[in-house]
């Protein structure tokens, strides 16, 4: 059995990250096991909303949870500091991660969750995003066009042999960014457009893309000329009586070291410098990293081990989002 990565994009989600308090080890281990069943149970209610949860592991909880080594790439986040931006490194033990086509089911598992862990966890962050318009961020553009699809999600985002313990894994990395909106709305349209590096009306990427264009930066080649690929399942959020406004950032891969390149490129710039200007109006204020056990291993860790479903995926099914 897998955890349910690869969804149709979802039109609500709860992004839920604590930590542990010391001593409720086993209530946590617990609940994890659990976890299939409780989304099934309230899933059940509405089938057709396709409500799912998916748990990830920190580096310093694994250790904790777990009497196994750790998945080969799972580390702490590690903050990045530009000439002018920063992306920080906040701790975090555990993410949830729920999707659905309601934010009523969402909001009841994360419910149940929460009752299961009171007392034994804090909320560092909880989020409630939403889908916006034809799957556009709040900055206007769509957010949705290019994530692989298919075959070619499923390999960008399992662990295969090169690490068989943990075959059929993945790994995620979680960002909150609040937005300048009135910086933003201040640009013409056309230098917007130049920002993101596509056209804001129809969603086209430009052909005379500036090289610190957010689709620039976050196109990652290797040398021998193939592209690197993630899967962004990215959700707009905010309060308008808070003059909050913002995008969840959240990316699953095979293994860390290629979103932590992209944003290498974001924040330091390659070369040097040359960062990516959509941070001119969007400030991260979180960044956390964690694993992705399959749902057979959360299950039953220390009788099966890690393990895999037979073709080695996570989920079946196409997720269509923007490099964005």
């Amino acid at each position: 059995m897998t955890q349910d990565v690869l969804r149709e994009p979802a039109k609500a989600a709860i992004f839920l990250v604590v930590d542990v308090r010391p001593g409720s080890e086993d209530t946590a281990r617990d609940l994890l096991a659990d976890l299939a069943g409780l989304t099934r149970a309230v899933g059940f209610r509405a089938p057709d909303d396709q409500l799912s949860c998916v748990v990830g592991i920190g580096a310093s909880m694994w250790r904790r949870l777990y009497q196994l080594p750790p998945p080969r790439d799972l580390h702490p986040f590690r903050g990045l500091s530009g000439a002018r931006h920063t992306a920080p490194a906040t701790h975090g033990d555990l993410l949830f991660h729920l999707r659905a086509r309601r934010l009523d089911l969402c909001f009841e598992l994360e419910r149940q969750v929460m009752r299961r862990l009171a007392g034994h966890v804090k909320v560092l962050d909880e989020v409630q995003g939403f889908k916006y318009f034809d799957e556009r961020d709040l900055l206007g553009f769509v957010d949705g066009t290019e994530n692989p699809d298919g075959a070619a999600a499923t390999a960008a985002i399992t662990v295969g042999a090169e690490d068989p313990a943990y075959a059929g894994g993945s790994y995620v990395i979680v960002q909150k960014y609040l937005h300048d909106l009135d910086a933003w709305q201040a640009l013409p349209v056309a230098e917007q457009e130049r920002v993101i590096g596509r056209s804001k009306l129809d969603d086209i990427e430009l052909t005379d893309q500036p090289v610190n264009s957010h689709v620039a930066v976050n196109t990652i080649v290797d040398p021998d000329g193939t592209e690197r690929q993630i899967v962004r399942d990215n959700m707009v959020f905010g309060s308008p009586g808070a003059a909050e406004f913002g995008t969840y950032f959240i990316g699953y891969a095979a293994t860390p070291s290629v979103i932590e390149r992209m944003l290498q490129r974001m924040f330091v710039g390659d070369p040097p410098g040359n960062h990516d200007r959509i941070l001119d109006f969007s400030t991260a204020v979180t960044g956390s990293l964690f694993f992705v056990p399959t749902a057979e291993f959360l299950e039953a860790p220390s009788t099966r081990g890690p393990a895999s479903s037979p073709d080695g995926s996570l989920g079946i099914g196409s997720l269509r989002r923007s490099r964005r």
